[in-house]
C-alpha cells in the first residue's frame, strides 16, 4: 500500500494556496528585493547629494574666513604705518569698504599688546603669536564666535565672524543641513541643530578648514529623507499581490468547486434508493458548468440504475414464480404417485406386497411434505421451518401405516428453526427410515423426536427408540439382514447431513445446519 503524503492529505483548497504560495512567492520576494534596491539606490543618491552640499558649505565658510582674513589684513598695514589716534578709524573705514566681512577688529603690536579695537575682544586670553602672513583660527572660550588672526608687517589683527554669521555662510551655500559644528581641537561652536546629530542623519561631512594653521575642521550632517506610506507600500506591493493573488485564487475555487462539490456529496450520500433522482436536478450547485454536468450525469446513472434494478425485480419475480410452480408440479406428482402406490398397495394380494407398497409409499410422501413446505418457503424467503415439517411428515406415517401400526405414537419436541431445503430432505428420509423401522419391528412403544439448538447457526436432532438399541454383542444370534440395511441406510444419510451419527442408548443423533434465528 502506497504511504499518503501530508500533501496528498490535504484538501484540494489547501493544495491550491499552498501551491500558489511556494511558486508566486519567490516571484514577489524578487520583486520586493528589487524595489529595495531601487530604493538603496536613491538613499545613497540622497547621500552624496548631502555630501555634496556639506562639501559647497564648507567651501563658503572657508571663503568667508579667507576673505575676512584678507580684509583684516589691508586694513592693519594701514592702521600699523599711521600708528596714533586714528589707526583704527582708517582701519575700519578700509573694512568698511570691503563687501561682506566682519566689522568688529583688534590690531596688536609686535609684542602682542593691543593697539586700538573695535569691539569687544577682552575675552582673548594669551592669545597665539602669529607671523607675518600666517592666519591663526580658534573658538573663543564661551563657544559662540571664530577668532581670526593674520600677522601682518610689525603686528597682527583679530577679527570675531559670531555664529550667527557663520551660520548665515552655511546657509548661503545651501539648506537643509541637521547639524553643523565647528570645532579646534578644544571647543565646539553649534552652528545648526544639537551637538550630537541624530544617528538616523545621512551624509555626515568632516573637513578640516583650509587657510589657518589652527586645527578648525566643520561637521556637518543632513537629515535621512524618511521611507513614506506610499514608497513602503510599493516595497510590499509585490508581496501584498502575493497574497492578494494566492486568497483570491483559493476563495475562487472554494466558491465555484469545493463547496458546490461538498453539497453534491451531502446530497448524493442522503439518496435512498427509491428517490426521485430528478429532485438532485432541480437544486442549485453553484454556476461551474462541471459540477452541473457531473449532477446530471448522477441523476442519468441513478435512473439507469434505477431502471436495470426494475428489469432485474421483474426478472427475479418471474424466475421465483418460475421456480414456484415447478416445485408445486413436483409436489402434486408426488402426490399423485403416493396415491398410486397406496391405491396398488391396497389391491396388493400378498402381504409383503401391501408392505413393499407402504414402505415406498411413506418415502415418496416424506419427499411431497419436503417439496410442498418449500414451496411454501418461496413465499417468505425464511427456509423451511422444521417444526411444521416434523409436525405434517409424522402425521403422514401415522396415516401411510397399516391399522397394526398406527398405535405407536410419535412425540416432536422440536425449537423454531429453519433449514435449507437439502437439509430438509435428508432429515425426512432419516426420520422415515427409523420410523418405519420401528413400525416394521412391531414396536407400540413411541419414537421421539427432539431438536435443539446449539448456537446461531447449528442444531442437533436426536431420535430416540427402545427399536434402536444395539444388538447385544455377547449374543451369539447373527445380526439380522434388515437391521444391517437400516444401518447402511441411516449411515448414508448422516453422511449427507455432513455429520456424524452418534449412537447412544437407544438414541441416534446428528448435527446440522440451521439459519440464524429471526428475531
Amino acid at each position: 500500500m502506497t504511504p499518503v503524503s501530508s500533501f496528498d492529505g490535504l484538501g484540494t483548497a489547501a493544495k491550491l494556496l499552498l501551491s500558489l504560495s511556494l511558486f508566486m512567492l519567490p516571484i514577489g520576494g524578487l520583486l520586493m528585493w528589487s524595489a529595495l534596491r531601487d530604493f538603496e539606490g536613491a538613499s545613497e543618491a540622497i547621500a552624496a547629494g548631502a555630501r555634496q552640499r556639506a562639501e559647497l558649505s564648507a567651501t563658503t565658510l572657508e571663503s568667508l574666513i579667507a576673505r575676512n582674513a584678507l580684509a583684516l589684513r589691508v586694513a592693519a598695514n594701514s592702521a600699523l604705518k599711521v600708528r596714533g589716534a586714528g589707526a583704527c578709524a582708517d582701519a575700519a573705514t578700509t573694512l568698511s569698504i570691503a563687501p561682506a566681512v566682519a566689522r568688529r577688529f583688534e590690531i596688536e603690536d609686535i609684542t602682542g599688546q593691543p593697539v586700538c579695537a573695535v569691539g569687544d575682544f577682552s575675552d582673548i586670553v594669551n592669545p597665539p603669536r602669529t607671523a607675518g602672513g600666517e592666519i591663526r583660527l580658534w573658538i573663543a572660550e564661551d563657544g559662540r564666535s571664530l577668532l581670526v588672526r593674520t600677522g601682518v608687517a610689525g603686528g597682527s589683527a583679530t577679527t570675531r565672524l559670531t555664529s550667527a554669521e557663520l551660520t548665515a555662510a552655511l546657509h548661503s551655500g545651501t539648506a537643509g543641513f541637521s547639524s553643523a559644528m565647528l570645532s579646534d581641537g578644544r571647543r565646539k561652536i553649534v552652528l545648526i541643530g544639537d551637538a550630537t546629530p541624530p544617528e538616523s542623519d545621512v551624509g555626515i561631512y568632516t573637513r578640516s578648514l583650509a587657510g589657518g594653521s589652527g586645527p578648525l575642521a566643520v561637521r556637518i550632517s543632513s537629515p535621512a529623507r524618511p521611507i513614506t506610506i506610499i514608497e513602503r507600500a510599493i516595497i510590499l506591493l509585490p508581496v501584498l499581490m502575493w497574497a492578494i493573488a494566492a486568497l483570491v485564487s483559493w476563495w475562487l475555487v472554494h466558491r465555484l468547486l469545493i463547496r458546490p462539490l461538498r453539497r453534491l456529496q451531502r446530497n448524493v450520500t442522503a439518496f435512498q434508493p427509491g428517490d426521485d433522482p430528478h429532485i438532485l436536478a432541480a437544486q442549485d450547485f453553484g454556476e461551474a458548468i462541471e459540477i452541473q454536468g457531473l449532477r446530471d450525469a448522477f441523476v442519468r446513472a441513478v435512473a439507469r440504475i434505477e431502471e436495470t434494478e426494475r428489469g432485474m425485480a421483474d426478472a427475479l419475480e418471474g424466475q421465483r414464480k418460475l421456480v414456484r410452480e415447478v416445485h408445486h408440479r413436483v409436489k402434486n406428482n408426488l402426490q399423485v404417485v403416493a396415491s398410486l402406490l397406496s391405491i396398488h398397495g391396497r389391491t396388493a394380494d400378498s402381504r409383503e406386497g401391501k408392505a413393499a407398497f407402504s414402505a415406498i409409499g411413506r418415502r415418496v410422501d416424506a419427499l411431497s411434505v419436503v417439496h410442498r413446505n418449500h414451496y411454501a418457503e418461496l413465499e417468505e424467503n425464511q427456509g423451511i421451518a422444521l417444526r411444521a415439517l416434523l409436525t405434517e411428515l409424522g402425521q403422514g406415517l401415522r396415516a401411510g401405516a397399516i391399522d397394526a401400526q398406527r398405535t405407536m405414537a410419535i412425540e416432536l419436541d422440536v425449537d423454531r428453526a429453519s433449514t435449507t431445503q437439502d437439509v430438509a430432505v435428508a432429515i425426512a428420509f432419516l426420520i422415515t427410515e427409523i420410523v418405519e423401522y420401528a413400525m416394521l419391528q412391531g414396536s407400540t412403544k413411541p419414537v421421539e423426536i427432539s431438536l435443539r439448538r446449539t448456537s446461531p447457526l447449528t442444531g442437533k436432532l436426536t431420535i430416540g427408540s427402545s427399536i434402536l438399541l444395539a444388538p447385544d454383542s455377547e449374543s451369539e444370534e447373527p445380526v439380522p439382514p434388515e437391521r444391517k440395511q437400516f444401518e447402511r441406510i441411516i449411515e448414508g444419510l448422516a453422511r449427507q447431513l455432513r455429520s456424524p451419527l452418534e449412537r447412544k442408548l437407544g438414541r441416534y443423533s446428528v448435527d446440522l445446519p440451521l439459519f440464524p434465528e429471526r428475531g
